[in-house]
Formats: C-alpha cells, sequence, structure tokens
C-alpha cells in the first residue's frame, strides 16, 4: 500500500512538473511552442528586455533584415521606455512577459493577473502595443494562468529550443540552437536579465552576430511570432 502511495505521489509531481514547465503542456492556459512544420521560416524570440543592451541586438537585426519578437518586462519598460519603442519602431513585434518577472509558481490567480495586466498596460503605454502573446516568467506557468490570459486576450508562447544564453558560451548557444533547428522553430534568447540594470548580455549579442548568417544560410526566413503563427493575419 505504501509502494503504492509512493508511486501515484511520484506520478502527481513528475504530471505537474510537466503541467508547470512542459513547452506543449496545456493544462493552465493555451500555449504554443512551434510553428508549422513544412515552413522555411523561424521565430526568435527574446525574454527578459528591454536593457541597455537591446540596441546592441536591434542593430544585428537591421543588418540582416531579421525580424524578432520581444517578450518585454513591464518594469523594464518602465525604466527604459525608449528602448521599448525603438524595438516597436525597428518593427519587431513585443509579447508580455509579465510585470516584475516573478515565479508565478504558488501565486494566487489575483497576482498573476495583476502582474500581467500590469506588464499590458506598461507597453501599451511607452511602446504603443497591446500585445497578443505570452511568455511566463521562467518558463513556469501556474493556476489562474489561462483565466489572466482569456481577460487579456494573451496567447501563451513557449519554445522549441531555449539557448540558455545566460549560462552557456556563445559557441554553445549558437550550437545548441542549431541542432534543434527545424521548419516552424521558436528560438529563445535574452535581450536582459530578469530585473538587473545594464546586464552583461555580451554572450547574447556575440550568439546573434554567428547565428543569424548561419540560419539563412541553411535556407530559413525569420519571421515574427505572428507571422509564424499566424501568416494570413
Amino acid at each position: 500500500m505504501e509502494i503504492g502511495a509512493g508511486t501515484a505521489a511520484c506520478g502527481a509531481a513528475a504530471w505537474l512538473a510537466w503541467a508547470v514547465r512542459g513547452r506543449s503542456a496545456q493544462i493552465f492556459g493555451p500555449s504554443v511552442w512551434r510553428g508549422r512544420p513544412e515552413q522555411r521560416a523561424v521565430s526568435l524570440t527574446f525574454d527578459d528586455g528591454p536593457s541597455e543592451s537591446t540596441p546592441r541586438i536591434l542593430d544585428i537585426l537591421a543588418h540582416y533584415r531579421a525580424p524578432a519578437t520581444f517578450f518585454q518586462c513591464g518594469a523594464n519598460v518602465e525604466r527604459l521606455p525608449e528602448v521599448a519603442r525603438a524595438v516597436s519602431a525597428a518593427g519587431h513585434e513585443i509579447g508580455n512577459h509579465g510585470h516584475a518577472h516573478p515565479l508565478y509558481c504558488f501565486r494566487s490567480p489575483r497576482f498573476i493577473e495583476t502582474d500581467l495586466r500590469l506588464a499590458q498596460e506598461a507597453i501599451a503605454t511607452h511602446a504603443g502595443i497591446r500585445p497578443r502573446w505570452f511568455r511566463p516568467p521562467f518558463g513556469a506557468r501556474w493556476f489562474g494562468v489561462g483565466q489572466a490570459q482569456r481577460r487579456l486576450e494573451l496567447m501563451g508562447v513557449m519554445w522549441t529550443v531555449i539557448g540558455y544564453d545566460w549560462k552557456l558560451g556563445a559557441g554553445e548557444v549558437v550550437e545548441r540552437i542549431l541542432a534543434h533547428l527545424a521548419g516552424g522553430a521558436i528560438l529563445c534568447l535574452h535581450d536582459g536579465r530578469e530585473l538587473r540594470a545594464r546586464p552583461d548580455i555580451g554572450v547574447t549579442v556575440e550568439a546573434v552576430r554567428h547565428l543569424i548568417p548561419m540560419v539563412l544560410e541553411r535556407g530559413y526566413k525569420f519571421e515574427t511570432l505572428s507571422r509564424l503563427l499566424c501568416p494570413t493575419s
């Protein structure tokens, strides 16, 4: 009996972990993690911005005429509104990454919706865009996320591959992403480090500088999430 109970508890824990972090999980709200595999296009996304170094990313994207999607934290937008506007003015898409980049696990539905709403309002006020896409901070969802998404008309977005650009070297980041490159892939990097001012994103900048031409050479083009996932909208 005790063995059975222990097995059930382990199974429940594994299920909950997948529901919270699994890229294909839909338990806590609708979410996508890739586009159609027959596409010869991918979407490059950035989390945790804007930061003081985001313009360095924008320069590289402009050089290759590569559109991207930036999941921005509301608090960072309020701190650097001119950078958030620069992202929008360059033709890139902005998504919601929460306001204060909290971990939603064990938080109340009210807390989650308030955090998302604050980010939505900050981005709309300072960047002139009302996001349609949402990526949860730390990639972790919880009870109440789906309800907040419905009320704010947000679709959740995970990723096909994440670069771990906050802990790997630039070469390792590029290798990791290229190993999972496929049609419709959603690639996740970071142009900030949570809410830190003046974060060191040198690895990300270097990785992007090498990654973009390598992806193009393999016959893929870059699209914003909306163009990748809803090409006719």
